[in-house]
């Protein structure tokens, strides 16, 4: 089975001839992932902390803390509570969390039929909500009554959109079908 990294260094092959690349340092890149999830309504520390410590089994990194820039009374949240976490994942824990996302979580997500194209914005950067974390399997064991969502935001060097379409196909990342409407 081909890893990620492996994947990406063939790219450049692949695209070379559609985009007219002469120079492998050309083709696209990942750069770093960013996964963050907030704390919502939990109030309870104990509960704040489960989202920190699933986190760090999820990424394999500690998270760092997101406080409140200011207080929102409508919200009861005073400046410099916890609103979220965030983890910056580069290199070698970058391309292991990219192969656990494609080959293990996608594929566990209850009535998974792809990736929108739309989650790709026009500098070639795909941000993904997960709504259930349990779809990782170091989580998958514990308790269901505390679930919560991420996002990842999976930064590469693409230039368009259709650039990084065609990037993220060759990686492996599995799109949504576009169904033609037949009359």
């Amino acid at each position: 089975m081909e890893s990620i990294r492996e994947k990406e260094k063939k790219v450049f092959g692949l695209m070379k001839k559609e985009f007219g690349y002469t120079n492998s340092i050309e083709s696209p890149h990942f750069v770093k992932v960013i996964v963050t999830s907030g704390v919502g309504s939990m109030k309870d520390k104990d509960k704040i902390k489960l989202i920190e410590n699933r986190l760090t089994k999820i990424t394999g990194q500690k998270p760092s803390a997101c406080p409140a820039k200011k207080s929102v009374a409508s919200f009861k949240v005073r400046q410099g509570d916890v609103v979220g976490y965030q983890v910056t994942l580069r290199g070698d824990r970058m391309f292991s969390f990219l192969y656990k996302l494609i080959d293990i979580a996608m594929p566990r997500t209850k009535d998974f039929r792809g990736i929108s194209k739309d989650c790709l914005d026009e500098m070639g950067n795909m941000t993904i909500g997960i709504r259930e974390h349990i779809i990782f399997p170091e989580t998958a064991d514990e308790e269901l009554k505390d679930v919560f969502g991420l996002s990842m935001t999976i930064v590469t060097t693409a230039k368009s959109k259709k650039e990084a379409i065609k990037f993220f196909e060759c990686i492996g990342f599995p799109f949504k079908k576009t169904e033609e409407k037949t009359r």
